[in-house]
């Protein structure tokens, strides 16, 4: 973490969980079934606003969650009320140590349906009771910062800044939900807690309120220009944009600042048609000799309608987007799910399925890994494989891919490298990973989506990105398939 600071404010985290996840680590317990060790994947089905990918985010705040796992004594207190659990079954959570194998997906690299963004190994108790946090956590991170990947993307290359917090469901919501902006691509938050925190721009000027307190706009302007005269920011919107709040803006740029030998840094609009008042506006202020003046536009603002006012000619240097953005409104839930995948006997890994009559619901079994693969000639990424996890990639050789529902649909690969994508997060419990800061993974994730096809980064009807098995583990699908075909018959 970026700032040492505990925005849990000492709260233990430890029993935000599904209340089965206790009944079922009881059950496990009296059954004899403590140390058997299983696998489950962390997985999405279907990118929100019928997008083409997701930004992946969270994994930081899954490893301080996971870091602290304990029962404290008020927790063990109330599981004895509840008259539910063994005597033993508690014992084991008064002295309960993490001693899990997790893998994710590090943040901040585009994802798709279907893959492990996350695999954890360990005894079956302690694998499946993280199951809610890990949902929890990465779920709301990867929405948002999915969605502010999408606006950023509509802005064009003009900074987008997060100004959602009082809009957000909760003080969490809020916090990590900056953290993901940033890292989903906006150049900074009004959250002044996530830059202690996180160590990313927070930013901020003047409300409503504070022109409506003098009464008269200009000597509210002036009092704010001789404050903040390095960083004046003027809100124009209060009474008249065009009438009042921008002949006010400009005698405020005239008579204060010019005699200070400082230029005003901007404009901001809150409300009304964004298009014609920033062309009559950049006009005022170019006239004015003010043409670096920047027009920054804020008011439940989303990718449709910043593209759309950019397409009509609105003169925007920046955006201020809130609840649309901090609440991913249009589409507020990520449907990651957590599944089992397979278990250890006699120190084999044995495969584990469900099925269903919805064949997106159909798992893929087995500990897995998965493999970028990239087109060497333009660094653009072809298609996801998903492999088993002891299969290699010979770089040196062709490499056939198939639709894994379709499996006529086939393609031979010969100029090409791969990237694991998968890292080590912890070796039976102990932490073996160091995350990047929040701006280095905001970097890093805008490199990574720029490898992506232009086709798939598209708002509408974008290119379907290849996931793709493996023949091993498609082969051990289907035999499970197979197997099971008994149960439809």
């Amino acid at each position: 973490m970026d700032y040492k600071f505990d925005v849990r404010n000492s709260r233990n985290l430890t029993m935000l969980v599904d209340f089965y996840e206790l009944t079922m680590g009881n059950g496990y317990f009296e059954d004899g079934l403590k140390d058997k060790i299983a696998y489950f994947d962390m997985y999405f089905r279907r990118v929100p606003d019928g997008g083409g990918y997701c930004i992946m985010a969270g994994v930081q705040q899954l490893i301080e969650y996971l870091q602290n796992l304990s029962f404290s004594e008020d927790d063990i207190k109330y599981l004895r009320k509840k008259d539910l659990f063994s005597e033993d079954f508690i014992n084991y959570l008064e002295n309960f140590k993490f001693s899990c194998d997790v893998w994710a997906i590090p943040e901040g690299n585009p994802v798709f349906p279907n893959e492990p963004l996350v695999t954890v190994r360990g005894p079956v108790i302690q694998a499946q009771f993280i199951e809610t946090m890990i949902l929890l956590t990465v779920n709301h991170q990867t929405l948002i910062a999915t969605k502010a990947n999408r606006i950023c993307r509509a802005a064009d290359g003009r900074p987008v800044m997060e100004f959602g917090s009082r809009r957000a469901q909760g003080y969490d919501g809020a916090i990590y939900g900056a953290r993901a902006s940033i890292i989903g691509g906006c150049s900074s938050t009004a959250c002044t807690i996530a830059e202690q925190m996180f160590n990313v721009p927070a930013i901020g000027t003047m409300a409503h309120s504070w022109v409506q307190l003098y009464g008269d706009e200009f000597e509210a302007f002036k009092a704010w220009a001789n404050i903040y005269k390095d960083e004046c920011v003027l809100l124009v919107d209060t009474y008249n944009v065009l009438k009042s709040g921008i002949p006010n803006a400009i005698r405020t740029f005239d008579e204060i600042l010019k005699p200070l030998g400082c230029r005003p840094k901007g404009i901001r609009i809150d409300s009304g048609d964004i298009t014609y008042l920033t062309k009559k506006c950049r006009k005022l202020l170019d006239a004015a000799g003010y043409e670096d003046c920047k027009i920054i536009i804020s008011n439940s603002l989303d990718e449709h309608i910043i593209r759309d006012v950019l397409s009509q000619g609105a003169k925007i240097d920046s955006f201020g987007v809130g609840e649309r953005l901090i609440t991913a409104k249009s589409e507020p839930v990520f449907g990651g799910v957590y599944k089992l995948v397979a278990v250890e006997e006699d120190k084999k890994i044995l495969p584990r399925i469900k099925l269903s009559e919805n064949e997106e619901k159909i798992t893929n079994p087995g500990f897995k890994k998965i493999y970028r693969i990239f087109d060497k000639e333009t660094n653009t990424a072809t298609a996801d494989l998903i492999t088993l996890h002891d299969e290699k990639i010979d770089e040196n050789s062709a490499l056939e891919i198939f639709n894994p529902v379709y499996t006529w649909k086939r393609k031979k690969l010969t100029n090409y490298y791969v990237k694991p994508l998968m890292e080590k997060i912890f070796d039976k419990g102990n932490l073996v990973y160091t995350s990047p800061s929040v701006l280095e993974i905001k970097e890093y994730s805008k490199q990574e989506t720029e490898k992506l096809w232009p086709e798939v980064l598209r708002f509408e009807n974008p290119h379907s990105y290849y996931v793709d098995l493996s023949s091993s583990l498609w082969g051990l699908k289907h035999s499970l398939l197979h197997q099971y075909s008994n149960i439809y018959k």
